[in-house]
């Protein structure tokens, strides 16, 4: 096996919605995704319309990179993060930046099949 790189210059997939701009890279059996969250950004409020349920169902793990976060579990649990906050949300929440500057995180999510390099 050998060394591989990947640049979110030139993201594999390049998801935009209202107050969302999420780069994704697939490599070494993850698919690791940068996401700017503006100000004033809900996931209920500004994703929920575009895929449709009550709750995030997907799982996170990552590394807030700048800004802070805010996160709600179905029942009822919340949690808020900052720059340098590793971090582990399991799927059915809703989540929110906090305050006036965008929250930038990194997360980690294994993809199935061979790894892509």
């Amino acid at each position: 096996m050998r060394p591989s790189a990947k640049n979110f210059d030139d993201p594999d997939e390049l998801i935009e919605l209202p107050g969302l701009l999420e780069q994704v890279v697939e490599i070494g059996g993850f698919a690791v995704a940068r996401e700017e969250l503006a100000p004033g950004w809900r996931w209920s409020q500004d994703v929920r319309p575009a895929i449709g349920g009550d709750w995030c169902e997907v799982g996170h793990v990552g590394l807030t990179m700048s800004g802070r976060w805010g996160v709600a579990m179905k029942d009822g649990a919340t949690m808020e993060f900052r720059a340098g906050d590793v971090f582990e949300v399991p799927a059915g929440h809703d989540s929110w930046t906090i305050g006036d500057e965008p929250c930038v995180t990194m997360d980690w999510t294994p993809v199935s099949g061979p790894p892509a390099s």
